[in-house]
């Protein structure tokens, strides 16, 4: 035995007994139970939310709308808010304000930090807030104890006029360190930003990649761009490359912190809305939620492996799966960017994109296009590929006559449960079970809450059977343009696992 290796257990074995930590030890005796224990899930202790500056235009009416639903085991305590990110912390000095009330006590010299934009009061009930112009900020939330699992702010703005003008939404995101945006452009009617926001106490530095329809694209100033701490940078995608191109992927690799990341995709004849990040990397998607009256879909897809993928596309509809006519497969070339019009592929029924490899899996990044309306009257919102629902999905921000909310199963048949909150002003929460044939989508009024005032809250949880895939349309028409956005709903990410261990000192003398 090496010195090496010596040394190697020597620390180990003194690790051991500093942290008590959960070890594995030789089996039980025959006749005992030796079968493993199931992870539990808990509910989780914290979250952080990033919103992204919603705009730069005058007009712009933005909404926000904070909600956590509630959930078992996660006792009494704990708080949310959100804050401008140029605030330097979430919290004031404790000595600095009155509980609960951010005022100045008098017994303290420093200055006290800005009012929260929000801070909801308790889970399973919404709360909202606005901003008017183009200098609204970027926001970082943080919440903890009984406000942390499955909380949800969504952002929507409404734009009277001038590029990008329609409805743009997005949901805030929690920060990473990796994002794939494929739909992205770069024309000459498309002015697209990259918004970062880092909520860190020290720099995040980000490399910013596009890769076209052959390959990817040079830019000298897409590297080591340097986020500060507590701020947000719009980044202008044409300022990062000479080349003008419709269709772009977009890829924010954080080489160290982290980021909150989206893409804000505006078009002088076409509206615009917040391009949300794809799901990551895999041999099979699924785009949830194209509107029954789109009059044109466009899907974006990119692999970032060296090999080419070819891809299964069908429409799971609400009579079961369909090929559609001329768009059978689609072939992806391995680090370039492929752009296929599915026109009106829906034909005014609910629809979902499904997409599975033709032969061997190739992870793929994908999104829609989705355009309403005809001549001068349309408007644009992006569906990226999404997770599944999983254990529960949340959607903020709903006002009961102007949302659809479509559910996919596209393996196999599924039942699930879709709560309405009650009401940031008032109302009553109810509960509907709604049951998914095996590879289609239904279209859903949701539930709306008993007596409602104000926004409300959707949760969907499946009860039974396979994995289903769901996104929020909101609707609103502003001068004859059918302005819309359409968020996903994957888990919400409300609950961890947690693996059942015992301490087990007794490993230290073997």
């Amino acid at each position: 035995m090496n010195r090496t290796t010596l040394s190697l257990i020597a620390g180990t074995t003194a690790l051991a007994a500093v942290t008590g930590f959960a070890a594995l030890s030789a089996p039980d005796a025959p006749g005992t139970d030796t079968a493993a224990k199931a992870a539990a899930q808990l509910p989780v202790e914290r979250t952080s939310l990033l919103c992204p500056a919603p705009s730069t235009s005058d007009l712009a009416e933005t909404s926000y709308t904070s909600f956590t639903p509630v959930t078992k085991g996660t006792g009494s305590g704990g708080k949310a808010e959100l804050r401008a990110a140029t605030e330097e912390s979430a919290d004031a000095p404790a000595d600095s304000k009155e509980e609960g009330t951010g005022k100045d006590d008098g017994k303290s010299g420093k200055d006290k930090p800005a009012e929260p934009v929000l801070t909801p009061k308790e889970p399973g009930k919404p709360v909202t807030g606005d901003s008017s112009g183009g200098d609204a900020p970027a926001l970082v939330g943080t919440a903890d104890g009984r406000f942390a699992p499955g909380w949800t702010v969504q952002e929507t703005t409404e734009v009277a006029a001038g590029t990008g003008r329609g409805l743009q939404g997005v949901n805030c995101t929690a920060p990473d360190t990796d994002f794939w945006f494929p739909g992205a452009g770069t024309d000459a009617d498309r002015t697209d930003y990259v918004h970062l926001t880092n909520p860190d106490d020290s720099a995040a530095v980000v490399d910013i990649e596009l890769y076209g329809k052959d390959g990817a694209l040079k830019s000298a100033v897409g590297e080591g761009i340097t986020v500060p701490p507590h701020s947000s940078e719009p980044v202008l995608l044409s300022t990062l490359t000479d080349e003008r191109q419709t269709d772009l992927t977009v890829h924010v690799n954080v080489r160290s912190g982290r980021v909150g990341a989206a893409v804000q995709a505006l078009d002088d004849k076409l509206g615009g809305d917040w391009l949300a990040a794809s799901a990551d990397p895999s041999g099979s998607l699924v785009l949830p939620g194209i509107p029954k009256d789109a009059t044109s879909v466009r899907l974006v897809a990119f692999t970032p492996a060296d090999a080419d993928a070819d891809l299964k596309v069908r429409l799971a509809s609400p009579s079961g799966l369909i090929t559609p006519a001329g768009h059978e497969t689609v072939h992806v070339k391995g680090g370039m960017t492929t752009a296929v019009d599915l026109g009106d592929v829906t034909r005014g029924e609910a629809g979902s994109l499904v997409l599975t490899p033709a032969d061997r899996s190739v992870p793929v990044v994908a999104a829609l296009r989705v355009v309403r309306g005809k001549g001068d009257k349309q408007e644009t919102a992006f569906i990226p590929a999404s997770r599944p629902v999983g254990t529960r999905a949340t959607s903020a921000g709903n006002s009961g006559k102007d949302s659809t909310l479509s559910l996919t199963a596209p393996n196999a048949a599924a039942t699930v449960k879709v709560t309405a909150s009650a009401g940031s002003e008032g109302g009553t929460p109810v509960s509907k079970t709604y049951t998914l044939k095996a590879g289609t989508t239904q279209d859903i009024a949701p539930p709306v809450p008993g007596g409602l005032k104000g926004t409300y809250a959707i949760t969907v949880e499946p009860v039974s059977g396979g994995p289903v895939y769901g996104a929020r349309t909101l609707a609103a028409t502003e001068g004859g343009v059918p302005a819309f956005t359409v968020q996903t709903l994957p888990d919400d990410r409300g609950t961890v696992a947690v693996p059942e261990a015992d301490e087990d000192l007794s490993v230290l003398q073997k």
